[in-house]
């Protein structure tokens, strides 16, 4: 595995987590630099993206530095049959860096070990999604003043949902709370559950999504379509929680409402107008936190 690797959250100590938190405030307030002038960075995005693909290449180009890849694998080699090894050992012949998402579960740990030049994971199944953790725990910290000792619901589809496995993760370093609030259908997996016990992490279990009034962070998220085999299962949970503007009266001056996008249902358009709703700054937020972790993996910081 090529050292330099960003693929786990785990990957990351607490000391450096905070160490690429504090770089990361420091691109917010300085964005352009030219740190990756004649450095060529590959994103090789074998699934749909938005915000993840957008804000890294827009930290790529505020570094300076330029862009290759694709954002369609049918429009690749994968669809004539080659591997994923054949196509990453030939991506890391032209690039200093690859940038990948990928819908099987592993992936990026693969490539890692395969590549001559350093893989940032950019989602991985439904496994983790370490670069989305890290602007998560910018915003935050962001909006707290703190990481330690906060309160977080993390709310529906827990089971597939990469982004709250590798969040639980990353704030087992900061002595959370977890509520958990989700059908039967998408309840947090055994084995993260199993590690807040091992961490000595409290966490409680619900099914509704109605007393908020100790959220610190709420976190929702979508029930992932693309995620189901079975399309009925799909059809039972997809509108299960929707978060209302009314719902936030009695909430905590400090709650933020977190989200790492796409939106389908899950969040009234009437909490977008509300001081709480963080989730198109929290978007924001990811140019610099993936200027910072892009930076860290070249050596540069």
């Amino acid at each position: 595995m090529n050292q330099s690797s960003f693929v786990c959250i785990s990957d990351y100590s607490k000391e450096k987590i905070l160490r690429i938190l504090a770089k990361a405030a420091e691109f917010e307030a300085t964005p352009n630099r030219n740190l990756l002038e004649n450095k060529v960075v590959a994103t090789l995005f074998f699934e749909p993206s938005t915000r993840t693909r957008l804000s890294f290449e827009t930290a790529v180009n505020r570094l300076g530095g330029r862009v290759i890849g694709f954002t369609d694998s049918a429009t690749t080699s994968s669809s004539k049959g080659e591997t994923l090894k054949d196509t990453i050992s030939m991506v890391s012949n032209y690039a200093d860096l690859i940038i990948m998402r990928h819908p099987l579960d592993g992936a990026a740990k693969y490539a890692s070990e395969v590549s001559s030049v350093p893989v940032i994971n950019a989602g991985d199944g439904s496994n983790q999604h370490p670069t989305q953790t890290m602007l998560d725990l910018y915003s935050i910290q962001k909006t707290q003043g703190t990481l330690e000792n906060l309160n977080i619901f993390m709310v529906g589809d827990l089971k597939y949902g990469r982004t709250v496995h590798s969040l639980l993760i990353a704030m087992s370093h900061f002595n959370p709370s977890f509520t958990f609030i989700s059908p039967d259908e998408l309840k947090m997996p055994e084995e993260y559950k199993q590690f807040c016990y091992e961490k000595g992490i409290k966490y409680t279990e619900v099914s509704e999504l109605k007393d908020i009034s100790q959220a610190d962070i709420l976190y929702m998220t979508r029930v992932q379509r693309e995620r189901f085999l079975d399309i009925m299962e799909y059809e039972k949970v997809k509108n299960i929680y929707t978060l209302k503007n009314k719902m936030l009266d009695k909430s905590k001056p400090n709650l933020r409402v977190l989200h790492p996008l796409p939106r389908v249902n899950e969040i009234d358009t009437d909490v977008d107008e509300n001081e709480k709703a963080y989730y198109f700054q929290q978007a924001r937020n990811g140019v610099f936190t993936r200027q910072a972790i892009i930076c860290d993996v070249l050596g540069l910081i």
